[in-house]
């Protein structure tokens, strides 16, 4: 029998492999998490997440400048603190830790984009992302406390503000506010489809957020919906948002997919903590190429239609990128 059509054809090398590639990975597309702290001279590793570290202000401005010698064009920050109260009321003053280190990123380095998580659970005193009245995580008297912490970020200097509460219209109250205060060019970036997940551990130490008591289903996504993410992402983009993002992404490529052959906006996906330490483990072990290992995963966040991806493995991607 005589084959007529041969795909080996296109895989005999790699140069002709490259030809064909359909999906490409780029420096450009990474965005790089980075947890603060107080204090100086600190850089602590997480210890669920080797490799990952807690910064205070000073050491963050060196971690930056590497990260944009490298070539990366945005961090997202994080902060990290011990003063937590009823209502996370430290998470919008003016001299919070965020706030700090936005203004120190500004005045010393230049073309890093920095985008800030807008959330409460790291800053309240029970660890959830909203305010709490008799056991319950309440929706609408969150939402004035949600766009006070996006407008504290902005005039400290952030390019982008990114709410990861899950709120019903918070991206509605972080535009508005935004807009009545001037800041009508600032991008959001929404946590439009952030699922209620287990692979958010190794954040929650990093971070210091795990909620006190309960769990975040009724207000983070059931894994089992698909359907449900494209209403949330419809709803964010309606009320504002410049860019969706979809949480976590290892198990979501089609959520990704189905978000980004839906609506023609900018898709972040969040490679989460859990798929970074799995990886870490299992390399450890010996189990996993590492370097293979994440370069395939970060390419099929890719071709399943990411724009974007937030991953701590960036740096690392970024020099694998290099030497390519």
């Amino acid at each position: 029998m005589k084959l007529v059509k041969r795909p080996r054809r296109l895989r005999v090398s790699q140069n002709i492999r490259d030809m064909v590639r359909e999906t490409f990975l780029c420096v450009k597309d990474l965005i790089y998490p980075l947890f603060v702290v107080e204090g100086e001279r600190v850089k602590a590793e997480v210890r669920s997440m080797p490799g990952v570290y807690h910064f205070s202000v000073d050491l963050l401005i060196e971690e930056i400048k590497e990260v944009k010698d490298l070539g990366i064009p945005a961090v997202l920050l994080f902060g990290v603190t011990s003063q937590k109260d009823e209502f996370g009321t430290y998470a919008y003053k003016e001299d919070g830790i965020v706030q700090r280190a936005v203004r120190a990123i500004k005045e010393k380095i230049n073309d890093v984009a920095v985008i800030t998580d807008v959330c409460m659970c790291g800053y309240t005193s029970h660890g959830h992302c909203g305010i709490v009245e008799d056991g319950e995580i309440v929706n609408d008297k969150t939402l004035d406390y949600i766009a006070k912490i996006a407008l504290s970020h902005v005039e400290a200097g952030a390019d982008i503000v990114a709410p990861s509460d899950m709120m019903d219209g918070r991206v509605k109250a972080i535009r508005d506010l935004l807009d009545e205060r001037g800041y009508v060019n600032t991008p959001i970036m929404a946590y439009s489809a952030k699922y209620a997940s287990s692979f958010y551990g190794p954040f929650r130490e990093a971070a210091d957020s795990a909620p006190r008591f309960g769990d975040r289903k009724t207000y983070q996504m059931d894994y089992g919906n698909s359907d449900e993410a494209l209403k949330e992402v419809e709803l964010d983009i309606e009320e504002g948002a410049d860019i969706v993002m979809v949480k976590p992404a290892l198990s979501y490529l089609d959520i990704i997919r189905r978000v980004k052959d839906s609506f023609k906006v900018p898709v972040a996906a969040y490679s989460v903590s859990g798929e970074y330490s799995m990886i870490k483990a299992a390399a450890k072990m010996g189990w996993l190429d590492e370097k293979a290992v994440v370069m395939e995963i970060m390419t099929s966040i890719k071709r399943a239609g990411a724009d974007m991806i937030i991953t701590y493995f960036a740096k690392d991607v970024a020099k694998w990128l290099s030497t390519r």
